[in-house]
């Protein structure tokens, strides 16, 4: 810069003109990542902490706020270390950002970056409520209208011909290709947790009722087709005293507590079972979209299901069918039925001798009894797997 532009710079701020940085991130500016030596150092640094740190997965936080030429630069520079390395983040910013949309990596460019994942906040919010209003509830508080929301969450967010896209929550058009592309999850960290957000949203919930929940909730979130993810301690019923965001909170609010194991192993125990039979049963991950629209079948429950004993159409209510020893399976045939309704609930499963692997808060791969197919009772607030 000559002496002469300098003045004129100074000119120009003498004058009222300011430069401010961009605030995609919301806390006062954000990182340009299109810029050579910026992307360099996102590259390197990755690279760095698995040659040295031996880390095998990566979260972008508001990786919206990054562009996808760099994300796709970051999965290539992986892979030439370890494919088998697992890299996602917060597909949206906190801001304007300071690059175009498009450009971004996003949610719903999602299909611009190959072998990189997303969060879902479309299941998040169809289970619990929206992340706008804490007091608002949603699937889990037993309202209808998010059937639809909860079957694209199940889907993986891929294009699935029995979803009503104009039905979903955020998303009006799909948008993982794969469902290894979305990331299934009710909770985070900078968030209410589930605990937390079921006591805020069902005023006066007992604990009965918030452990029933809390576990349909888990259910869906493990028994989509997406990764799975959970927050460190909800399996013993972690809360956080009613705080949205807690990273400035004190070890009394962020705090494990250890004794839940012994006040609800319960619900330890059900995670555990939970994690268990996804492992061990391929037809819960395919990973590939057509595989999940060839296997994946959702019941017409919107109009066969209704409360025990009385007539009318049900609501709260999902119920899908994993057919055709999906995956590989060693199952010929799983069906999933998730009731959020206060009341049990009728639905129709095709005839045949099923097995029930999961009922009223149980696991058990083993089975806990028998049914012969056609019309069963779900149990309120619950989820029910059945097999044969």
């Amino acid at each position: 810069m000559t002496s002469a532009d300098n003045g004129n710079q100074n000119s120009s701020l003498r004058e009222g003109h300011r430069v401010s940085y961009s605030n995609g991130s919301g806390c006062g500016n954000e990182t340009a990542s299109e810029k050579p030596m910026m992307r360099r150092f996102m590259i390197e640094s990755v690279k760095y902490w698995i040659n040295e740190y031996h880390i095998d997965g990566f979260r972008f936080d508001l990786m919206g706020c990054h562009d996808i030429e760099t994300m796709n630069a970051i999965r290539k520079a992986v892979d030439e270390i370890d494919p088998t390395i697992f890299i996602y983040g917060e597909g949206w910013s906190a801001g304007q950002c300071a690059l175009p949309t498009e450009q971004l990596a996003t949610k719903a460019n999602i299909p611009h970056l190959p072998r990189i994942a997303a969060f879902s906040d479309e299941l998040r919010d169809a289970l619990r409520g929206p992340f706008s209003d804490d007091t608002k509830g949603a699937f889990l508080a037993g309202i209808p209208g998010e059937e639809e929301s909860i079957k694209f969450g199940i889907a993986g967010c891929i294009e699935h011909p029995q979803v009503d896209m104009s039905k979903v929550n955020y998303s009006k058009q799909a948008w993982a290709t794969e469902p290894t592309q979305m990331i299934s999850y009710v909770s985070c960290h900078d968030d209410m947790c589930l605990v937390d957000r079921l006591k805020t949203s069902i005023p006066g919930i007992s604990m009965d009722e918030l452990i029933r929940l809390d576990l349909l909730a888990q259910t869906a979130v493990f028994t989509s087709q997406g990764v799975p993810f959970m927050l460190c301690g909800e399996e013993m019923l972690r809360d956080k005293k009613g705080v949205h965001n807690s990273f400035e909170s004190p070890d009394s609010v962020n705090h494990l507590d250890w004794d839940n194991l012994k006040r609800y192993p319960q619900v330890f125990k059900y995670y555990k079972d939970l994690i268990k039979l996804r492992k061990d049963h391929p037809a819960f991950r395919l990973g590939s979209a057509d595989l999940v629209r060839k296997h994946l079948e959702f019941l017409g429950v919107a109009n066969n299901s209704s409360p025990v004993g009385e007539a009318g159409k049900g609501s709260a209510l999902v119920a899908f069918h994993l057919k055709d020893h999906a995956g590989g399976d060693a199952w010929n045939d799983i069906i999933v039925v998730l009731n959020a309704n206060r009341d049990a609930r009728q639905v129709d499963i095709p005839e045949g001798q099923w097995t029930v692997v999961c009922c009223d808060g149980v696991i058990n791969a083993e089975g806990l009894g028998t049914l012969p197919g056609g019309t069963v009772n779900v149990d309120p607030q619950s989820a029910l797997i059945l097999h044969k």
